[in-house]
């Protein structure tokens, strides 16, 4: 029984793992900071992708078809997250305000 909880478990967290990077992605569309390049080549990329008649995978492939068509959105989510501006992402992923990073001495 306990393999089945961790198992389940790991689902979930996997499942509110997308849930949130979506929901990031998102964020980060709607964020002016971010450059519109990135707004309109990862998802455009992806896109096209999928209004695409050719696929790695045929769609008449029961659940195959369409696993490639969901691998190919959730890399195209991942990468725009990972190419946005960092100062950005952190923003949106921990609530934390745009900040300065600067040094600093103290003169005598």
């Amino acid at each position: 029984m306990a393999k089945q909880t961790t198992n389940i478990g790991a689902r979930v967290g996997l499942l509110g793992e997308l849930a949130r990077n979506g929901r990031l992605a998102w964020q980060l569309l709607k964020d002016p900071g971010v450059p519109l390049a990135y707004k309109l080549i990862i998802p455009g990329i992806a896109g096209l992708y999928l209004l695409s008649p050719v696929d790695l995978l045929p769609d008449f492939v029961p659940f195959l078809g369409q696993l490639d068509d969901l691998a190919i959105i959730v890399l195209a989510v991942k990468l725009f997250i990972e190419l946005a501006p960092k100062d950005i992402l952190n923003q949106h992923r921990y609530g934390q305000e745009r900040v300065v990073d600067a040094e600093y001495r103290v003169i005598d």
